[in-house]
Parts: C-alpha cells; sequence; structure tokens
C-alpha cells in the first residue's frame, strides 16, 4: 500500500500516514495498521479528517448509520471500534493508560493534529499553492492529481462517507482541470487532447473542460475539431440543463476564429491565455502563459439527466452547480444577470421557465403576494412559501414560474435546489455544502459539523434579499438547516407532502386541471385548431389523464408529433387501463416515474398499504372500509393512511375519508399485481365484502331486535361489521358508500373466487332493507345483481343464480317495474325447481303472484299463490319458507323510507299502511290487499 506525502524522517519519527484518496488506510512507522471493519474504519476516517476538533458520539453514529437507520447499539459500537482503533494504532500502550492518538474528550473523541499526514490534506494544499513558477504550479498539481488510488473513502459506509466523497471527486475534477489549464499555459498542447476528450466524457457538463479542450484542440491546429467541441458542448448543455453555455465559452469560440482576446478569470500574477489567430497556430510563449478558467460545471456531483437517476454522490443543486460562478456577491462573475451595485450580478440559476404554462393564475398570484415584501420594502420575518400536491400535478413548474416573476424583487439573486424527495433523498450537509460551494465557499473552508455549516449559509444570505427554491422536500427536517433566517430572504418550498411543519410558512395546495384548464394546455401543445375540431375528444383524452398536468403535457407532446392522428384514435390508446401508464410516459420521464419517486420514500407499511388501499375502484373510501382492506384495526389503519397523506401519496378530503388520484391508483394496482400474492390481494376485497355484509346485518338486527333469523339463512363471515346506533344512521351510511359497496361487489365478483355467496347475501339485504338513493343507484344494484346471477352461472351454482334473480326482481318490484320481475322470478322458480329448495319455491313464488295481483292478472296470481303455499311450512317457525319471507316483510317495512327516493315510485310507504305484520309476503289475504294496492300505482317497463 503507498500513501504518499510521508518523508523519511517522517516515518523514523513515528509519523502516522493516512490515506482517504483510495481504499482507506494508515501506515504507523512504515507498518501497514489494520483498521477493522467498514463500520470501524469509518470511524477512524471521520476522526482523522477532523482531528483537533472533537467529534462527539452521536456524530460518530449519524455519520456511520444515519440518524434514521442507527441500531440501539449504534453508541455501544463506536466506544467499541474507537477502542480497538486505540489497541491497533498504539499496540505497546500500556493497559489502562491513556491513549495519546484517539483522546476522549466532552463527550466524544478527538484525533490530535500532530504527527500525522493525510493525503487528503496534502492534495488540497498541494492544489492551493500557485506560487512560483507554471512549471512548479505544474509539478506541484500533477503531485496532487497522483495521490489519487481509485475511489476516495473506498470500503466506507454510511452518509458522512458519501457526502465527502462528493466532496472530494469535486476537488479532484477541479484540479485535473487546473492541471491541464497548466499544461496549456505551458504549451503541451498536445498531451493533454486525449486527457481532456475523456474529461468531457466522463463530465459532460463541465464547461471548463469543454472550454479547455477547444483551447488544446485548436493549439494544435485542429481548427475544425475545436468548432465541433463546441457544438458538443452546446448540444450536452441545452439537452441536459436546457441552457445555453456560458458567456465565457461564448466568448472562446469567437475567439478561437478571430483571435480576439479571450476574457477570464486567472490565477494571480498571470496573463490571459488568448486563442491563436486562425493563421498562426503556433503555440505562444510559455513566459507569457497562464491559466484559463471557465464556469466549471460541478458534473462530478450532478444527476445524470440522461437516464433520469441519480449518479452515486448525485449533487443536491444540480442547477446551481450548473452556474457555479453564479456567486451573488461583489466582484463574482455570475453566468447569467447584469451587473449591478459596482459589479454584483443578478445571478438567477433556475431550471427554464415552461413557455406554455397554462392556468393557475389565482394560485400564482397568492404565492408572489405571500413571498414578496410589503409596501414599505420589509417584512418582520422570512417569507416561506410551501407548495404541496401529488406527482405529477406540475408543483415544480409551478415554482419555478413563480421564481421566474420574482427576480426583481430579489436582486441578489435565486438559488435551485432539488432535495430529491425519494428512496435517496439529499441529505442536509450535501446541499448546504452545494450551497455554500455556489456561494464561493472553498472546499477547504468547509466546516464538517452540520450546524456549523447552516450557520455559514445564513452568515453569506444575511442582508441580502435571496428567493431559494427548494424543490422536492421530503419532510420539515430536510429543510430546516438551509433555510436563511432573515427577512430579506425568501423560501418557496416544493413538497409532495401535505403538511411540512416549517415555522411561519404558508401552504398552498396544488391540484389536478379543471377540465377548461387541461383542455387548453393540450391545445396549446397538440394545435388549437385540433381541440376546437374534436372538442368531445378533447374532453376525453384530458379525462383519461385525470386532468394530472404531467400527463397531459406528455399526451399533448405526443400529438405534436402525430399530426395526422385524430384525437378520437389517439384517445382509444388511452382506453385500455393495463398500458394506460405506459402511453403516459416520454422516454424515461413519466408519470409513473413521478409516482415511481414518491413510491420509493415510503416505508414498507405504507407501501404495503398504498398497494392495498389501490385495490379497491372507488372514489374515496371512508377509514372502516381502509381498515378492512389493510387488515388492520382502525386505528392503526388511521395512522399509516395519514402518514400516506403526509407523503403525498394519498389524499384526505374529509377527516375519515381517504382518495387516491385514478392514475395514482392504477400505478398502485400495478404494484400490488407485481408484489403481493393473489391470495393477499383477494383477501383484502374479501375483508371489504364482509364488513359491508355484517354491517348490513347490524342494520337488521337494529331494525328487529331478536327477531333475525340465525344461519344458515345468511352465512356468517369473520368481521364484526359497522354498530350502528339507528336504522337512519344505518341508512345514511349505505347511500354515502354505495360507490365502495358496488366496486367491492363487482371486483369480488370478478376476482375472488369465493365471493359469490357473501355477494349474494349482501345484495339480499341491500334489497330487502332498501338500501340505495336514487334511480341510478337502484340500477347499480340491479346490474350488481344480474353479474351475480351470471357469476353463479358460470360457476355451476343454480341455488345462488335463482337467489341473484329472485333478489334483483325484488327491486324491480320495488319501483313498480313489473315485467322485468316476472321474467325474472319466473327464472328463478325455475332454477329453484332443479335445486328442490323450498324456500325459494315460497319466496320467489308469493313475489310472482303479488306482481301479477299488481297488473291485474287475478286468475295467475291465485294459481302462482296457491303453488306457493304448498312450500311455506310453519309461519310460527322462524325457519321455515313462510316464516323467513315473514321477517323479509318486516325488515322492509322496519328499515325501507318512508318517502321514495328521486325518481322511484317506491312501494314502501304503501307496503307500511297496508301490511304492519308481514303477512303481504307469506299469506294470500295479504299479496291480495298490497295487489290492489300497488295496482293504483303507475308503473313502468322502462
Amino acid at each position: 500500500m503507498v500513501i504518499h506525502g510521508l518523508s523519511e524522517a517522517q516515518e523514523r519519527s513515528g509519523y502516522l500516514a493516512v490515506r482517504v484518496l483510495g481504499p482507506v488506510g494508515a501506515r504507523l512507522g512504515g507498518e501497514r495498521i489494520e483498521l477493522g471493519p467498514p463500520q470501524q474504519r469509518a470511524v477512524f476516517a471521520m476522526l482523522v479528517l477532523r482531528r483537533g476538533h472533537v467529534v462527539e458520539v452521536g456524530q460518530l453514529v449519524a455519520g456511520v448509520w444515519g440518524s434514521a437507520a442507527a441500531p440501539r447499539s449504534a453508541s455501544s459500537a463506536v466506544r467499541t471500534y474507537v477502542s480497538q482503533l486505540r489497541a491497533a494504532l498504539e499496540p505497546d500502550r500500556p493497559a489502562r493508560s491513556v491513549s495519546r492518538l484517539i483522546v476522549t474528550a466532552e463527550g466524544g473523541y478527538r484525533f490530535p493534529t500532530s504527527a500525522v499526514v493525510v493525503d487528503a490534506e496534502e492534495f488540497a494544499r498541494e492544489v492551493a499553492d500557485r506560487g512560483g513558477t507554471a512549471e512548479a504550479v505544474y509539478e506541484r498539481l500533477t503531485r496532487a492529481v497522483g495521490r489519487w488510488q481509485g475511489v476516495p473513502l473506498a470500503g466506507v459506509p454510511g452518509p458522512w462517507a458519501e457526502r465527502r466523497r462528493e466532496t472530494l471527486a469535486e476537488s479532484l475534477a477541479t484540479a485535473r482541470e487546473d492541471l491541464y489549464a497548466t499544461a496549456l499555459a505551458l504549451g503541451r498542447y498536445g498531451e493533454v487532447v486525449t486527457e481532456l476528450r475523456a474529461m468531457v466524457r466522463e463530465f459532460p457538463l463541465r464547461e471548463r473542460s469543454h472550454g479547455l479542450l477547444m483551447l488544446a484542440l485548436q493549439r494544435t491546429g485542429r481548427q475544425v475539431e475545436a468548432a465541433r467541441a463546441f457544438d458538443a458542448a452546446c448540444e450536452v448543455l441545452a439537452r441536459e440543463l436546457g441552457t445555453q453555455p456560458s458567456p465565457e465559452l461564448r466568448e472562446l469560440h469567437g475567439g478561437l476564429h478571430t483571435g480576439r482576446g479571450v476574457r477570464s478569470l486567472t490565477w494571480p500574477g498571470g496573463v490571459d491565455v488568448r486563442p491563436s489567430p486562425p493563421s498562426s497556430p503556433s503555440p505562444s510563449s510559455p513566459a507569457s502563459a497562464s491559466y484559463p478558467s471557465y464556469p466549471s460545471t460541478r458534473a462530478a456531483a450532478t444527476s445524470d439527466r440522461r437516464s433520469g437517476a441519480p449518479v452515486a454522490g448525485g449533487s443536491a443543486v444540480p442547477h446551481a452547480a450548473a452556474h457555479r460562478r453564479a456567486d451573488l456577491w461583489p466582484g463574482s462573475s455570475a453566468t447569467a444577470g447584469t451587473v449591478k451595485d459596482g459589479g454584483r450580478r443578478t445571478a438567477a440559476p433556475l431550471p427554464t421557465d415552461i413557455g406554455y404554462f397554462t392556468g393557475r393564475g389565482r394560485l400564482i398570484g397568492e404565492i408572489r403576494d405571500h413571498l414578496l415584501p410589503g409596501r414599505s420594502g420589509h417584512r418582520p420575518a422570512m417569507a416561506v412559501a410551501t407548495v404541496t400536491g401529488i406527482g405529477g400535478v406540475g408543483k415544480t413548474a409551478l415554482a419555478v414560474h413563480v421564481a421566474h416573476g420574482l427576480r426583481a424583487a430579489f436582486p441578489d439573486g435565486q438559488l435551485y435546489v432539488g432535495l430529491r424527495a425519494g428512496a435517496a433523498p439529499a441529505e442536509p450537509a450535501g446541499v448546504l455544502a452545494d450551497l455554500l460551494s455556489v456561494l464561493g465557499t472553498p472546499p477547504d473552508r468547509l466546516p464538517l459539523d452540520l450546524e456549523e455549516r447552516a450557520a455559514l449559509l445564513r452568515t453569506r444570505l444575511a442582508d441580502r434579499r435571496v428567493l431559494l427554491v427548494l424543490d422536492d422536500a421530503r419532510d420539515a427536517a430536510q429543510v430546516r438547516l438551509l433555510l436563511p433566517g432573515t427577512a430579506g430572504s425568501a423560501v418557496l418550498i416544493t413538497t409532495r407532502a401535505a403538511h411540512i411543519a416549517v415555522p411561519g410558512a404558508r401552504s398552498f395546495a396544488v391540484d389536478v386541471f379543471a377540465e377548461a384548464e387541461a383542455v387548453t394546455l393540450l391545445g396549446t401543445l397538440a394545435g388549437s385548431a385540433r381541440v376546437a375540431a374534436e372538442p368531445e375528444a378533447a374532453r376525453a383524452l384530458v379525462d383519461s389523464c385525470g386532468r394530472l398536468p404531467l400527463a397531459v403535457r406528455i399526451v399533448g407532446a405526443r400529438l405534436a408529433a402525430l399530426p395526422r392522428h385524430s384525437l378520437r384514435t389517439f384517445g382509444a390508446r388511452l382506453a385500455d387501463s393495463r398500458t394506460l401508464l405506459g402511453e403516459l410516459s416520454d422516454g424515461d420521464h413519466g408519470v409513473e416515474s413521478a409516482f415511481r419517486l414518491g413510491y420509493r420514500a415510503l416505508t414498507p407499511e405504507q407501501a404495503r398499504a398504498f398497494r392495498l388501499l389501490s385495490l379497491l375502484d372507488a372514489p374515496d373510501v371512508p377509514l372502516p372500509v381502509a381498515a378492512a382492506l389493510l387488515g388492520i384495526e382502525e386505528s392503526a389503519a388511521e395512522d399509516v393512511a395519514e402518514g400516506l397523506v403526509d407523503a403525498g401519496m394519498l389524499e384526505s378530503p374529509a377527516p375519515g375519508r381517504y382518495r387516491l388520484h385514478d392514475l395514482l391508483r392504477l400505478y398502485g394496482r400495478r404494484r400490488a399485481e407485481s408484489t403481493e400474492r393473489a391470495e393477499d390481494r383477494e383477501a383484502a376485497l374479501r375483508r371489504v365484502l364482509a364488513l359491508l355484509f355484517n354491517s348490513a346485518v347490524r342494520v337488521a338486527r337494529t331494525a328487529l331486535p331478536d327477531r333475525v333469523p340465525a344461519p344458515p339463512w345468511l352465512h356468517p363471515v369473520d368481521h364484526p361489521g359497522i354498530a350502528f346506533e339507528s336504522t337512519e344512521q344505518a341508512r345514511t351510511w349505505f347511500r354515502a358508500e354505495h360507490a365502495v359497496l358496488t366496486s367491492a361487489v363487482e371486483q369480488s365478483l370478478a376476482s375472488v373466487p369465493d365471493a359469490l355467496r357473501t355477494a349474494v347475501d349482501l345484495l339480499t339485504l341491500i334489497a330487502v332493507c332498501s338500501l340505495f338513493p336514487s334511480r341510478g343507484h337502484y340500477e347499480d344494484a340491479c346490474r350488481l345483481a344480474g353479474s351475480a346471477a351470471r357469476r353463479a352461472a358460470e360457476a355451476g351454482e343454480p341455488a345462488y343464480r335463482a337467489r341473484a334473480l329472485h333478489t334483483r326482481a325484488w327491486l324491480s318490484c320495488l319501483v313498480g317495474e313489473y315485467a322485468a320481475a316476472e321474467a325474472d322470478l319466473r327464472e328463478a322458480l325455475d332454477w329453484a325447481e332443479t335445486t328442490g329448495s323450498a324456500r325459494r319455491l315460497h319466496m320467489s313464488g308469493v313475489l310472482l303472484a303479488l306482481v301479477l295481483r299488481a297488473t291485474g292478472r287475478v286468475g295467475e296470481s291465485e294459481a302462482a299463490m296457491a303453488r306457493a303455499e304448498r312450500f311455506a311450512g310453519d309461519p310460527e317457525d322462524p325457519a321455515s319458507p313462510s316464516g323467513f319471507a315473514r321477517f323479509v316483510a318486516r325488515l322492509h317495512v322496519a328499515v325501507g323510507a318512508d318517502q321514495p327516493p328521486s325518481g322511484l315510485p317506491l312501494i314502501t310507504p304503501v307496503m307500511r299502511r297496508v301490511d304492519a305484520h308481514g303477512t303481504s309476503l307469506v299469506k294470500a289475504q295479504g299479496v291480495v290487499r298490497l295487489g290492489a294496492a300497488l295496482s293504483g300505482l303507475a308503473t313502468s317497463d322502462d
């Protein structure tokens, strides 16, 4: 193991040589030290790189494991690691004597500053030393870069090492650029062309590297290649960042052809490097050389925007990093803005504003008013606005649009920070390092302590008017230390979380577009004439997108690329839910990608809850249904559901109610299908069906206490159901949850093999109790009964088919649709004949007799009633067919509404008047009385 930087004298004197610019290692007196397992190496590295300062045990725990992921035994483990490091570093130290290398102090440990040589510090010293001739600088930089033995801190785990690797990698990239610039200044053009080509391939967003390559090519007489290098730089910057090259790079490009001087920031004592005139490619004299400097794009710490995924150690400030010289301070040379106040530039390193921004006018005005200072130009405290909403709803676009409109109000600059609230959110320490670097803090002046970094940021921003955009924040802990803290600045935060507890912040919720806004955006992208020509198809398209701005934007862009496609034709491609999310994608970007970021940030418990809650098609669900889907108690379900609301993956339109956006539900269901076992998905729907069924049973028990027949008239289920205090409360609940009932029955019949029995039992009770509020819902109940009948036929269950047909006939009879009721009853009786069910032959026969009597067919009614009475049994026996029929009549009279729902000529009030004892469905006299009363009601066969 080679560790640079230790002289022979130092080695003989017992100096400790430490390597961190590669796999972490140490030598003492020329002998290799065994530093132990990875976590122990991490503790060693943290102590060495902060030597002279006390590093508290809590800081070591957070650095090695992360505060949230640290095990309970982490503090004890740190102490063990320190003990083992002391033994390795000082093998001859007497037992119980005080260590001279790792000293216990003030709740932590301190490493000495003397007799230690660290390669990273030697590297930083050599890079910073620009004294002497260019040749001397070149030698020092060559030696500094040569110290690197691979990935810094290799083999060291934990968030501290990740952040430190990022800083060190940026330092190496800058040092390499300095080395190549010095080589150019010395006339060594041909030596660095290959190195610089590799550099721009490795770091395609570093403008300085592109500029150095252009100079090297020009100095070797390769003018055309130099021009192509500039074109390549323009292309990658436009594609990856949506920006143009900096003024320095553009000026250099112009100088390549004209020989005009190139503006640069030089080291003290240096003179400008100018491109040679086109006719004179020979190198200039080394004596007049200097070291060209161009805005350094921190590609080593920037997201790989070509793949859409962050690279290891990626920068949290991609746009700020892309404008390294936007320092905001007097004398800085920012890449954007104009000079004000004696040299200060107005920097605005924001993402490009969307040229076709649509809608949100009122919301934009409210956010602007909140962020802007009052008429006096001052406000008592810093303004903070949080923009909340689900993924894809346009939070970032809105924030960037607002920020661009506020440039004049914040003359000292604007900074954009991408916090990546996903599975790997940006750590505050790394973000602070990026911000401070953008603000001109040298790497060797960057505090290691998190609180010290935050304090330095506040100092740098004090008495300045700066707008800070913190995009995609995970929680308050992630942003707390990033806030400027002075009244002149303002902060605009976007987050999926429903609430971020930032003091003094005002929250602004972003919802999906209104239909008109969505159609307008579609027309802006796809062509307003096309939208005007097919208005219905346009509305259908935005509805398929759930009016989610990201989805509408993708559809609009795809239509723009397909000018010959009609909107209706394209809309057909969005009709299949199995392929919809795929259609709403644009390469690596799309609706699914936006949802995936939020999903990956969930805890395992939250992720499972999200998957299970997505299984039901209902627009929203009450807490009891959510608990049933999750298979847990309501209190626990509320906790996890509220956690999903806070994470922006679920909405809560009212207390105790939860809602998923249609596309988010579709994404969750796809995750469930790929993650949850089929039997677990079926069990979730089965639990909801059981909840609804036993809740309906409780309605019956509330209305007729001690009169509900015992099984097997209805089959028991595992869920206890909801206990209602009154019949009216039960009726109100079921009518409010009609969509839940419809979805649960439909989906269970379609996908849960053993759900037929419970579904038919539930539909029977819903029909008997008239738990539907309008004609539309009545029609849904009829449709569900028909679905149950078909499912029974497919399953070879004639008894359940007969029951389902009888239930649908009862529903038809209740609203006077006697022709439909008669057809179903005759088929039900046919199936009852095949099974020999006395109960079905009696009850369906009596109901047929009632229908015939109501339609004036007296003879047929009497004959049907006579056949039905043969299967009646003892009316006083609750288990007999006639006993059960009496219970059904009494239950309907007790629970049915006093007033018919809108649009329905409901017979319940009539039945209540003529049948106080439930005989209308048992004896011939009751059928005659009720039939005569019904014959006077208007009938409807449609």
